[in-house]
């Protein structure tokens, strides 16, 4: 009896053993094995206290657009189910009309940039169930006019009105032509980069449109060769203005529906700028447009009469570096306006009554806004989120709009975001931290505190529990410069501080970006995590330039990307270097897009520091990336030559000591694969060996079937050999 208690007892030990040292695998990870629930499409009701949710059901392969009840989280009722119409194969987005009658259903979506999509659309009427098309083609963001009785689309780069009472269809504008004229609908570079696509804005009676017209005409093309599956390879060709080239000519029209007339707005006084934004205020005949200069530190909120064009500047920006162009704006009923601004040194929340004179800076402290949530009109009380809990962490806070009885709402410290009722009475938080995977609960606005559990996800917390993997572990450095900066470490499970670890530093490091935050695990955290189990310690570092610590930290970079931000990755690896369980001689720096820029200067610029370095689709010169993005960090290449090429890596090919795995995708049509031509030619006539992968038709994201399996293979079997 004693021996076979003993015998299971060494049994169960074994399992727990076995069990406690799974090894992950790229094929899990990439596979889905540690996939999240969520909330897809959570969309909060306008005017009654509901949300809704778009629900897949995988046995059926159908799909619903379920409404539940803020106060209760139950489900009230299905407002669609695909099972039910037969023409509509799939929901892929949805919005409803103002009065929520109707929903705007798009499905056979076809992407065309990050952004941007064109799609078939359906109207469904929710009282009447009635599912129906008005156009057979695949348009572009069509919108709903405020009484619901038009939609507002655009089709092969012209804009549309169609009325459902009359069953009738006008064209508003008639010169759109593919890389010539776009009429309310972004360039590519708009899109990139001020992330917005529909460039028309109903006005609040539904009487007016708005929108900007883009005159390409004159901006250089870039091709993309396309390999696909035919004989001969086809090309991609589009308008991208490089840094320092001709942007398109952008003007502002209002369309009068009733009178079927537009107008062009006077903004002669203005050259080379951007309109960043456009948006009705609540006042029917008044038209906000944010215009910028083309050095984007100078910005001008324009007030528009629906009526006579006349234009007036309500409000001035000015910045030393430039301006961040945020979705913050907005109207209250009163139409004075809610605005985030960095002008202290911090994003704070600043209140302007509706003819732009400050009524006063809501939020104030050494600590930035990163989210504004909405204004509860009753309460006079605004909801926002924000780093004051430290700047890897992400807190929902209330205040009222003079600024005071300021409130926590969130209770964990991590990454903390909401989604408000309506009425302000409940929000959904989502909650996740580098211990703790995604948590929907939903809380009361007012005492902040919990009510009730939506979805958690505690199987995938007790999934990685059996593996063999350690945590991050956040902490600050300082270096030799004395810049203290954001880190974390993965060591390996069985870390043993009298042994010598490699280092393996990942960084993203651009302008205000972030990668060292306390939120569950990307992707990449697995596969860093599975490095761990190989003996390597992972790292990152989040140096000057990046985000969320105020202006100064991140705009001291202006006018040379990629000089501090290197200098802070050397000397952070060096500071790694002197750990006495870091074998200094073993130190590697990993990067994608600005990060792969990074890696690359990083090997090249910190020789005697890195041995190794994977550099994925990198800009290689600032001079071949595109005018918007470049341009409001460092002016054009006419005025700052030096900037460009003194922190460029083909500058610096010829120190390259280590090893060096240069990777990227033919059909990139953001960073070109020309960046990576450039460099591999450098490297060749420097005579230096190095490593290189291209993939055939693969955009930015380098994805599709098994090719980010293939990749990492790659970059893992790299890293094992070379580091």
């Amino acid at each position: 009896m004693k021996k076979s208690i003993q015998l299971l007892l060494f049994l169960l030990t074994t399992s727990v053993s076995v069990v406690a040292q799974q090894k992950l695998t790229l094929e899990e990870i990439w596979g889905g094995a540690f996939r999240t629930k969520g909330m897809d499409e959570l969309n909060a009701m306008k005017n009654t206290n509901q949300y809704t949710v778009l629900n897949f059901d995988r046995n059926s392969k159908t799909t619903q657009i379920d409404l539940f009840d803020y106060a209760t989280l139950n489900k009230v009722s299905t407002l669609i189910d695909t099972k039910n119409h037969k023409e509509l194969e799939s929901i892929d987005s949805y919005t409803f009309d103002k009065a929520e009658k109707k929903i705007l259903i798009a499905t056979n979506s076809n992407q065309i940039f990050r952004h941007s999509f064109t799609a078939n659309y359906f109207v469904y009427d929710i009282a009447s169930k009635k599912l129906s098309k008005f156009t057979e083609k695949a348009i572009q963001e069509p919108t709903f006019s405020p009484d619901g009785n038009k939609v507002a689309y655009a089709f092969e780069n012209n804009l549309f009105v169609f009325d459902f009472l009359s069953n009738k269809e006008t064209q508003i504008t008639t010169d759109g032509k593919k890389n010539v004229v776009i009429n309310g609908i972004t360039d590519w570079v708009y899109e990139e980069e001020f992330a917005f696509v529909r460039a028309f804005d109903w006005n609040a009676t539904g009487t007016k449109i708005g929108f900007i017209r883009f005159d390409e005409s004159n901006v250089p093309e870039f091709s993309m060769d396309l390999y696909n599956q035919g004989l001969y390879p086809t090309q991609s060709v589009f308008k991208y203005p490089k840094a320092g080239e001709k942007n398109a000519d952008v003007s502002l029209h209002i369309y009068d529906v009733n009178a079927v007339k537009t107008q062009k707005i006077d903004l002669s006084n203005y050259k080379d700028f951007y309109i960043a934004r456009l948006e009705w205020t609540n006042d029917a005949n008044v038209l906000s447009a944010q215009v910028l200069n083309r050095h984007q530190d100078n910005l001008d909120l324009l007030f528009v009469d629906g009526n006579s064009g006349a234009k007036k500047v309500v409000l001035n920006e000015k910045d030393k570096a430039y301006i961040d162009v945020t979705d913050n704006l907005t109207f209250l009923k009163d139409n004075s306006f809610i605005w985030t601004s960095e002008k202290d040194g911090f994003n704070h929340i600043y209140h302007y009554d509706k003819t732009g004179k400050l009524k006063n800076q809501v939020t104030k402290g050494k600590w930035e806004v990163t989210a504004y949530y909405g204004f509860d009109e009753k309460n006079k009380t605004i909801y926002y989120q924000s780093v004051e809990n430290g700047s890897i962490n992400r807190d929902i806070y209330s205040v009222s709009i003079d600024g005071k009885s300021k409130k926590r709402l969130s209770l964990k410290t991590g990454t903390n975001n909401a989604t408000f009722s309506p009425n302000f009475q409940y929000f959904i938080n989502t909650y996740s931290s580098a211990t703790s995977a995604p948590y929907y609960s939903l809380n009361d606005s007012k005492t902040s505190k919990e009510l009730k559990k939506i979805q958690s996800n505690e199987a995938v917390e007790e999934k990685l529990a059996k593996y063999s993997v350690s945590p991050k572990e956040f902490s600050t450095i300082t270096t030799e410069k004395g810049h203290v900066l954001n880190t974390w470490m993965i060591k390996p499970k069985d870390f043993d501080a009298t042994k010598k670890y490699p280092v393996f530093m990942f960084q993203y490091s651009g302008p205000g970006s972030q990668q060292v935050d306390n939120a569950w695990n990307g992707t990449d955290d697995y596969w860093f995590m599975m490095l761990a189990q190989k003996g390597y310690i992972v790292a990152c570092v989040d140096g000057r330039g990046t985000g969320f610590k105020g202006a100064e930290f991140k705009k001291c970079t202006q006018k040379e990307l990629g000089k501090f931000e290197v200098e802070d990755q050397i000397d952070a690896a060096k500071v790694f270097g002197k750990y006495a369980y870091v074998d200094k001689s073993r130190i590697g720096i990993f990067g994608w897009s600005f990060g792969g820029f990074m890696a690359s200067n990083c090997i090249f610029q910190g020789a005697d520091t890195f041995k190794t370095a994977i550099a994925v689709a990198p800009v290689t010169s600032w001079r071949y990336y595109d005018s918007i993005y470049t341009e409001r960090y460092m002016q054009t290449p006419q005025e700052n030559a030096s900037g460009y090429d003194n922190n460029s890596p083909i500058t610096h090919v010829s120190k390259l000591k280590g090893n060096f795995l240069l990777i990227h995708g033919t059909a990139d049509d953001n960073v070109h694969v020309q960046n990576t031509m450039k460099m591999v030619e450098a490297l060749v006539q420097a005579n230096k060996q190095f490593d290189w992968a291209i993939y055939p038709d693969k955009n930015h994201g380098i994805f599709g079937g098994k090719t980010r399996l293939q990749l990492y293979t790659k970059m893992t079997n790299f890293i094992l050999e070379k580091l």
